[in-house]
């Protein structure tokens, strides 16, 4: 069984992060460390801050009144479902989660009153799983991305869907018993898909989710850098799903600002969710 430990590491061939195996004494090992000149409005400790019970997170309809920045809600059953106005942005997040982030990152998003879409990884899932049940009552959607992020075009066909059936199983046991469910999303480590897997994927119901505006978090940058490289994408674009990744501090660090930069700028953030679920996360 592999381990549930991963590092992430930087992958120069491809400009991307990418996942291997840590000491077991760590979930990721960073090589990128956060320059030291973000100046990060965050706590040291995120799990000690105090959580509203659910019912009070999970109002979307006074939340999107209380915002500005809080636009619609998609249900996706299907790739072509996600079609954005001009000035909509969807935001995702990958490789999670991670008890030194994710948490941070969620209070950024309950600030500015949006929600999010997660694909986490199936490693993960099993190693915080009470962190996953904690981003389903946060009102986030939750889809996945394979079991322990290899890429999958460079895997033979069974051994590909076996890495995302393991992945939705593993989120999906972390979810069993809080009445919250997976979302049948998917998206591909590092991108790299196929013709035959995305339409093995597709004949099963998975919706793959893409991505218009690579934030590149992942790069040895500071977060700064991070927030005016993915909006001046989103000025060049005009709208679409951005890409980022919940495992890294200069993204947690960033977020508050960028939102802030999102409302000024009269985007809308659009919460994507599953068929048969509510713009809170909960599937009946």
């Amino acid at each position: 069984m592999r381990s549930a430990a991963l590092a992430i590491i930087l992958s120069a061939a491809l400009g991307l992060s990418a996942c291997a195996r840590a000491p077991k004494t760590e979930a990721f090992a960073y090589r990128n460390a956060v320059p030291a000149t973000i100046a990060a409005p965050i706590a040291p400790d995120f799990e000690a801050a105090p959580l509203a019970p659910v019912a009070e997170r999970c109002r979307p309809t006074e939340v999107v009144a209380a915002s500005s920045l809080a636009g619609r809600t998609i249900t996706v059953e299907e790739i072509g479902d996600i079609a954005l106005d001009p000035r909509e942005v969807v935001l995702t997040f990958d490789d999670g989660p991670r008890p030194k982030t994710t948490p941070a990152i969620l209070n950024a998003l309950d600030a500015a009153g949006v929600k999010a879409t997660f694909l986490m990884v199936g490693q993960m899932a099993r190693s915080y799983p009470a962190l996953v049940r904690r981003v389903a009552a946060r009102g986030h959607t939750i889809g996945t991305h394979t079991e322990s992020h290899p890429n999958l075009a460079s895997l033979s066909r069974a051994d590909a869907l076996t890495e995302v059936f393991e992945g939705e199983r593993a989120v999906a046991a972390a979810l069993t018993g809080s009445g919250y469910s997976r979302a049948p999303f998917f998206r591909f480590p590092y991108l790299a898909d196929t013709p035959g897997l995305r339409a093995a994927l597709a004949e099963r119901g998975t919706v793959v989710i893409d991505v218009d505006i690579d934030s590149k978090d992942y790069l040895r940058t500071s977060g700064d850098a991070v927030a005016r490289r993915t909006l001046a994408a989103l000025k060049t674009r005009g709208k679409g799903v951005i890409l980022f990744h919940d495992i890294h501090l200069r993204t947690a660090a960033m977020l508050p600002g960028l939102l802030a930069a999102l409302k000024q700028e009269g985007y809308k953030v659009v919460h994507l969710a599953p068929p048969g679920g509510t713009p809170c996360g909960r599937l009946s």
